[in-house]
């Protein structure tokens, strides 16, 4: 594997990635679009395009959610979009509402055991089936949900002074971008990058709402793509089989999300987890057959992978009674919360 050009203190993003078709190096207390808005945003640079080929996915979704009123509840809103010509290409740049933490980010800083309280989970839960319920009713798929891809709503910063507002998400941590030959940077690559922000010193409000981000796998009824790059652990079978799909892919997807939430991690492996892995997981977990038109792919799949064969012991009822009753904290959910059942 060739070895990147360049070298930075702070590891923030591949520096290669700086090069025509790519990223736009970006300063801090840069302009865009001629001014700034009147409130704090998000604003989201994708990689440029070498020649125009119209609105991306997520451009397209999220200019089809701004057209209803109201706007669909619990998914992120966005506030215009422009485009940014810079010395990588030309750039369609979406402006969000800005938001806070993701879900494992709040885990991570706040809940040392790796999993939400059940009260919290049953909240997000049923914000994030609003949220796609929304999508859904407008015949959207989202195409990429997990738990990373909820976030919650900022407090309390629109009428936050810059500087209190930068204190407290922290001072922006900067680390200046060298050639490792020592050579002057071409044009296009940074001066510097910075580390994304952390909440972990931030005294959050957990009562703020979740939203469902990122729509770059979303679409619309009339222009379903062949496949999806749904992180494989939560991708519905329908596209692991390379099947006809469509919005509905989603369901399994925020299954497998809401028994993350509860959980506290997926039901699937994620640790080197292959397709047939996960097929092979998900039949042991199923009570209903593979469909028929599945078998042959199924077949080829298995081909040259180690299927592990034996059972694990436990029942999906057992190991979630398990997580949540034999550990030393007292649950907040009864076991009538958990109970599974079969259709």
């Amino acid at each position: 594997m060739n070895q990147t050009p360049y070298i930075s203190t702070v590891d923030a993003e591949p520096l290669h990635r700086y090069q025509q078709g790519g990223y736009h190096p970006i300063t801090l207390g840069e302009s865009l679009k001629a001014g700034r808005e009147d409130t704090y945003v998000a604003i989201k640079i994708p990689v440029a395009e070498t020649e125009y080929d119209g609105d991306t996915r997520e451009r397209q979704t999220l200019k089809e959610l701004a057209s209803h009123h109201p706007h669909p509840k619990h998914t992120v809103h966005m506030l215009d979009d422009f485009d940014l010509k810079g010395p990588n290409g030309s750039h369609k740049c979406l402006v969000y509402e800005l938001l806070g933490p993701n879900v494992p980010d709040i885990i991570d800083a706040k809940f040392p055991d790796g999993r939400l309280p059940g009260k919290l989970a049953k909240i997000i839960a049923k914000q994030s089936l609003i949220g796609l319920d929304g999508l859904h009713q407008r015949k959207i798929g989202h195409g990429d949900l997990h738990t990373r891809n909820l976030a919650f709503t900022m407090p309390y910063t629109d009428d936050l002074a810059e500087d209190r507002f930068i204190g407290m998400l922290g001072k922006p941590e900067i680390g200046y971008v060298q050639r490792r030959d020592g050579k002057c940077l071409e044009a296009g690559v940074p001066e510097y990058i910075v580390r994304p922000a952390s909440y972990r010193n931030h005294s959050w409000n957990l009562a703020q709402n979740a939203k469902i981000i990122d729509f770059g796998e979303s679409f619309s009824l009339t222009a379903v793509p062949e496949t999806l790059h749904t992180p494989l652990s939560v991708r519905a079978p329908e596209v692991i089989f390379q099947d006809h799909i469509d919005y509905r892919v989603d369901l399994w997807s925020m299954g497998c999300m809401l028994f993350e939430l509860f959980a506290g991690q997926p039901p699937f492996d994620t640790f080197l987890i292959t397709s047939p892995i996960l097929v092979g997981q998900m039949r042991e977990m199923a009570t209903d057959e593979l469909p028929e038109r599945w078998q042959d792919k199924w077949n080829t799949m298995k081909m040259g992978d180690v299927m592990a064969t034996e059972s694990t012991g436990h029942n999906l009822q057992e190991w979630l009674e398990e997580v949540y009753f034999d550990g030393p904290l007292s649950p907040d959910l009864t076991r009538e919360d958990i109970i599974v059942t079969t259709p």
